[in-house]
């Protein structure tokens, strides 16, 4: 069906697209680990609730002004939500700066991380 040379030929092709993986594989092994030492704050209420996320998007610290101590439990619950919402999304983009930096801007079709 093929000749020697268009098996060598395949062969090779096959063997330059396990090469490209295992090297896309090991990147993607370093990005992640970079990505568990992101660290990202957000802030809502002028800077009245604080709160930082860890890479895999667990909240690491919450930090309450004490002038925000002073008003109603409803404000300060919706400034928390404020305040993570706005981390996620700041944790969002510097993983997927990581993830194009890894890639080298190939994206990979279907891909999302789990935040």
């Amino acid at each position: 069906m093929f000749n020697q040379k268009t098996k060598v030929m395949i062969m090779t092709d096959f063997n330059k697209i396990l090469d490209k993986a295992k090297e896309l594989e090991a990147k993607m092994k370093e990005s992640q680990k970079k990505i568990k030492e992101i660290r990202v704050e957000g802030v809502s209420g002028s800077n009245s609730v604080k709160i930082t996320l860890d890479g895999e998007g667990e909240m690491q610290t919450i930090k309450l002004s004490d002038e925000i101590m002073h008003e109603d439990k409803v404000i300060i619950e919706d400034l928390i939500v404020a305040a993570h919402n706005y981390a996620k999304s700041q944790l969002k983009s510097k993983t997927s700066e990581e993830i194009s930096k890894a890639t080298g801007g190939f994206g990979i079709p279907g891909f999302k991380w789990p935040l």
